[in-house]
Order: structure tokens, then sequence, then C-alpha cells
């Protein structure tokens, strides 16, 4: 089958070999560990929301971290994107 692909168009080598997703070329347990390292910014960005909201009252402060906090919300969702693009099929 891929070869009657592969003579039809030859891109559709790239086309195969990109279906699994961004992190495809890394190995299963370095994506297991991005997966894991994602899920620690979430649950640290999720834990500094919560206490600036409960313990800091300095509104310099709070915004300073509350910015950093989703940084790290953000950066631990692409990279859970990134890691269910890549779950095999």
């Amino acid at each position: 089958m891929q070869l009657t692909l592969q003579l039809m168009n030859p891109l559709s080598n790239l086309l195969l070999n990109s279906a699994r997703g961004p992190l495809a070329s890394m190995h299963a347990l370095d994506v297991m560990w991005v997966s894991f390292y994602s899920i620690g910014l979430l649950l640290v960005s999720i834990l500094i929301i919560t206490a600036v909201r409960k313990w800091i009252h300095n509104m310099v402060l709070s915004f300073l971290l509350k910015f950093i906090a989703y940084v790290m919300f953000f950066i631990g969702t692409l990279l859970m994107v990134l890691v269910v693009l890549t779950w095999p099929n």
C-alpha cells in the first residue's frame, strides 16, 4: 500500500511520516516525560493562582505571580496538546 502511494505521489512519504504528530521523532519514554512535565506545570500554576488569591494582597506582586502562573499554564497546555497529537493511532 505504501509503495503504491509513493509511486503515485512522491510527497506521500512526507505525509505518512508526519501523520503521527509533532513529537513523533522522540522516543516514547521521552514523550512520557514531556507529559509529566506538562502535568507538573499545570499543577504548579494552579497552586500559584490559589496561593495568590488567598494570601497575596499586594497588587503588583499579585499581578506578577499571576502572570508567571498563566504563562506556565499556557506552556503546560501547549505541551499536553502536542503529547495528545503524538498519541499512536
